[in-house]
């Protein structure tokens, strides 16, 4: 869910890129950890457990930074690289030469981080992505994170007059916020679901992209002849699948359904909608339509095979294109679409579409320099380095903006296109945030990833789902959530 690179989750990711590596998704989340024993890293820094003390507010340093204490950073080091943040801290030592930073990137935060968590060293900003994600309901539940209103109520870096808050897409304030106020949680990247294909292949197949699943099984079938694959996922991480099928489900019932789902309501997979999608998913299966060892396949074998051209669509988010640039030739014409509908009956228009923040960024509430941590994010959200991510990553960030002067990637060009078509019929299914345990494992590998493999029809699969959720929501151990 970095973004995801496997799963930049949505919140990434899963969130949501690497969900797995990373996403999930996104933004892509709770995978069993080593032992927390074996993996404590060193607190940063001087352990004394001191914060730093303030610094002086001032038109430059509106959070009050002490322009002197030492300011730790730990990335995520998933599809969308690390150059980005190295040259926003470049930034933040410029502006603050008296301040020593410590920067650094893994893929294992949880094991790198939940041991610092505990002994009350945590850094003061990190990018909690990946497969080894920690869960964000249970650090705010536990009073681990730090509340950023203050962030969002500070000027925004490049205009003294709006607030950061003013300057950030739709929905990225809401998505930091567990459970109304406060705001947890800066989703940073801001990812694109769909359907990914290459625009040259299907020309090729002299086909458009199909907008009812009878032109899917129609476009798959030409496909077929040719010796290609309709579809391929990542059949070892099949929480990727939602990021077309919960869109589609919310295109075909609406988005209440996908709330309903979201709310662990009882019965909520039982709806029609779903059934309806989970069958149209199923006979791709059934039909032969997937490419051949697909459940066998990591994220990033099943995107190296949808590169070369053995399958046409690979449902993802818009990390894609980075994580996969080594793959992708240069004649591909990388494009995303929302997904495919059932027919002229679905209650939402073709177009509607999964699109959210990924890549979770967080201020532990114990940093020792948390109003550097919220510093490096504002100098983040800066339309400069906005595009400097854009521009670096082929990923939009949480600034409403910064594509002027770019040139755009075609899959980014496409992801803005997509957003533009979607209009308001934007979706944001919550599951991947919220229960990071039952939308990965549950849902995606015990659910979908047994049906799309053919050993669960689809109305196990549901029954299946559906207890998964109501094991969930009778958990008195798991904080739950509600849309608002």
């Amino acid at each position: 869910m970095g973004s995801t690179s496997a799963e930049n989750n949505g919140t990434g990711g899963v969130g949501r890129r690497d969900l797995i590596k990373r996403a999930a998704a996104l933004g892509l989340i709770s995978v069993p950890t080593m032992s927390f024993l074996s993996a404590c890293a060193s607190s940063g820094g001087d352990d004394n457990g001191d914060k730093a003390k303030a610094g002086k507010k001032t038109a430059k340093n509106p959070l009050g930074v002490n322009e002197t204490a030492g300011m730790e950073f730990v990335l995520f080091d998933g599809g969308f690289g690390k150059e980005y943040a190295e040259d926003a801290v470049k930034i933040y030592e410029k502006n603050f030469p008296k301040a020593k930073v410590k920067f650094s990137a893994t893929q294992k935060i949880q094991s790198t981080l939940q041991p610092r968590f505990n002994q009350g060293t945590p850094p003061d900003l990190i990018d909690n992505s990946g497969a080894e994600q920690m869960d964000m309901g249970v650090l705010a539940g536990k009073n681990q994170l730090a509340d950023l209103t203050a962030l969002l109520d500070a000027p925004s870096y490049d205009d003294p007059d709006k607030k950061v808050r003013d300057t950030l897409r739709p929905g990225i304030v809401e998505m930091g916020q567990l459970d109304g106020d406060p705001v947890w949680i800066m989703y940073y990247a801001y990812t694109v679901y769909g359907v990914w294909y290459s625009q040259k292949a299907l020309d090729s197949l002299d086909a458009t992209y199909p907008e009812t699943w009878d032109e899917m099984l129609a476009v798959c079938a030409k496909a077929k002849k040719k010796g290609i694959a309709g579809w391929t996922y990542a059949g070892k991480y099949p929480y990727y699948l939602p990021f077309s099928l919960y869109p589609m489900i919310g295109k075909v019932g609406g988005v209440e359904v996908l709330d309903a789902i979201d709310n662990l309501e009882p019965n909520a997979w039982k709806h029609p909608a779903v059934k309806a999608c989970f069958d149209a998913y199923y006979e791709l299966y059934q039909k032969g339509y997937i490419l051949k060892g697909t459940p066998g396949l990591d994220h990033i074998q099943s995107q190296t095979a949808w590169a070369k051209g053995k399958a046409l669509f690979i449902p993802n988010g818009s990390w894609v294109e980075n994580e996969s640039a080594n793959v992708i030739p240069a004649d591909f014409n990388l494009a995303v679409s929302a997904p495919t509908g059932i027919d002229s009956s679905d209650k939402m228009p073709f177009g509607t579409i999964w699109a959210s923040g990924g890549e979770p960024f967080i201020v532990p509430a114990k940093a020792k320099n948390g109003a550097g941590g919220m510093e490096q994010l504002r100098i983040m959200l800066s339309e400069a380095s906005s595009k400097n991510f854009t521009s670096k990553v082929k990923s939009l960030t949480a600034y409403n903006g910064g594509t002027d002067g770019i040139t755009l990637t075609p899959g980014l060009k496409s992801g803005v296109a997509a957003l533009e078509k979607a209009g308001d019929n934007v979706v944001n299914p919550r599951l991947q945030d919220w229960y990071v345990q039952l939308q990965k494992e549950k849902i995606g590998v015990s659910g979908l990833g047994e049906m799309m493999a053919g050993r669960l029809t689809p109305a196990e699969a549901i029954k299946k789902i559906q207890d998964y959720a109501d094991e969930t929501a009778k958990d008195s151990s798991i904080k739950h959530y509600k849309h608002q």
